[in-house]
């Protein structure tokens, strides 16, 4: 029994740690996944568009490009560490608010489409779940990119260190 709790306490802080590893790994499932659907977005807008509008979703050309957006900024924001939490809250929002509407599976009665959405859906659900481990991770990450201060703020921080001197 032992054994076992040591091993579970050291994969909890693997998975609960903040070091450059941990970031990496969590970071690659986006890398692989979200690229090919912001693309897709403004490549296949027509289609998307007319699946969107399919399913009732209203100004479906509109839609797909401002998910397509949402999904950018998204998955710019994990991969480069800048401000990864509003990153993974829009991706998390795309996910929540297009996967009961796009992968409705109780509602078909084709069992291919059933399962197909099924699929898509769950998958979706996963990722909304690897997003929230993401908003765990204490910012900045340690792979950040450097955000170079604004003139503004270099000149307020010069103003304040001269006072306080």
């Amino acid at each position: 029994m032992r054994g076992n709790a040591g091993s579970r306490c050291r994969i909890q802080k693997s998975l609960g740690g903040s070091d450059a590893s941990s970031i990496l790994a969590r970071t690659a499932v986006v890398r692989r996944l979200f690229p090919f659907q912001r693309i897709n977005h403004f490549k296949q807008t027509s289609a998307l568009a007319q699946y969107a509008a399919s399913k009732k979703v209203p100004k479906a050309d509109i839609a797909v490009q401002v998910t397509g957006a949402a999904l950018i900024a998204g998955g710019a924001s994990i991969l480069l560490g800048i401000k990864p939490k509003l990153g993974t809250a829009a991706i998390i929002g795309f996910l929540a608010g297009v996967s009961p509407i796009m992968h409705d599976f109780w509602k078909q009665e084709n069992p291919e489409q059933r399962m197909n959405d099924m699929v898509n859906f769950t998958k979706n659900m996963a990722l909304v779940g690897g997003a929230m481990a993401l908003m765990g991770v204490e910012e900045p990450w340690p792979v950040s990119v450097a955000v170079q201060p604004t003139a503004r703020q270099r000149a307020k921080r010069f103003l304040r260190e001269s006072v306080a001197a």
